[in-house]
């Protein structure tokens, strides 16, 4: 994997950092690979209950490296087309993961750094942190899922806004909008950002994944479908170790302590 990502583990909590700073942690092809290939290996180890999304330097991440797109041998659009190809492949891995992931939003968040933002479960962005999806100013049209997971936060006639105007959103106001979670002191964003990993590690990481891919499964599909679906789940959640768990602790009235993997 290339070093331009860092993995670490700590009680149960995985940490990505991405770590092109001189950069602005743009992604090249083996960034883009690098990322997917954490994020899979994060999603089968048990150990791990929950995940943070960080990046090094001044900036959450730029987006496509714009300088290495343009000097691709093959040219731009050949460039984007495979970056775009295994960029996507990481989106996919946060929005299947059946963890929570939560990204530590930084400085700006731009391009493909606002559409990976916006695949993560939840945002803690610092104060002076700013989202802007970048890819109109420049001619271009979104991608890193930003066209599925932006009206879905913020509902359509928001999401043509953002993607028309391109206008730098602030952290507060991202946060009235519904784009973060919380906003925190800038020196505080990577401590915040674990201590909501600790807390979601505590609760029952299966009930989590199935309320997430339900929530991810809800916006295509009628309500007949959608309650067989919720239906279906919630039997396997009551058979499931932390199920069992959690009926236990309602009985005996004392917090459950969820420890299944």
């Amino acid at each position: 994997m290339s070093d331009s990502v860092r993995l670490g583990i700590q009680d149960g909590i995985g940490v990505l950092t991405l770590d092109r700073a001189g950069a602005f942690n743009a992604f090249d092809l083996p960034m883009a690979q690098s990322l997917a290939d954490h994020l899979t290996s994060l999603a089968s180890d048990r150990q791990v209950r929950a995940v943070v999304l960080s990046a090094a330097g001044k900036a959450f991440c730029a987006g496509g490296d714009l300088r290495w797109a343009s000097s691709f041998p093959r040219g731009p659009a050949a460039a984007f087309h495979e970056l775009a190809g295994r960029f996507h492949l990481a989106i996919t891995q946060i929005r299947r993961m059946p963890k929570p992931v939560i990204a530590a939003v930084n400085g700006i968040a731009a391009g493909g750094g606002f559409s990976l933002a916006l695949a993560c479960d939840f945002r803690v962005l610092g104060q002076s942190a700013a989202l802007r999806q970048a890819y109109t100013s420049s001619g271009l049209c979104i991608d890193g899922g930003g066209t599925f997971t932006l009206p879905r936060l913020i509902g359509l006639s928001r999401a043509l806004e953002v993607a028309a105007f391109d206008r730098p959103i602030s952290a507060e106001q991202a946060l009235a909008l519904g784009l973060a979670t919380k906003v925190v002191d800038d020196a505080q964003v990577l401590e915040e950002s674990a201590a909501l990993a600790r807390e979601l590690a505590r609760k029952s990481v299966n009930a989590f994944a199935a309320c997430k891919q339900l929530l991810n499964d809800a916006f295509d599909t009628s309500l007949e479908t959608q309650l067989e679906r919720e239906r279906a789940a919630l039997s396997a959640c009551a058979e499931h170790a932390d199920g069992a768990e959690g009926l236990r602790a309602f009985s005996e009235k004392r917090k459950p302590h969820f420890t299944s993997r």
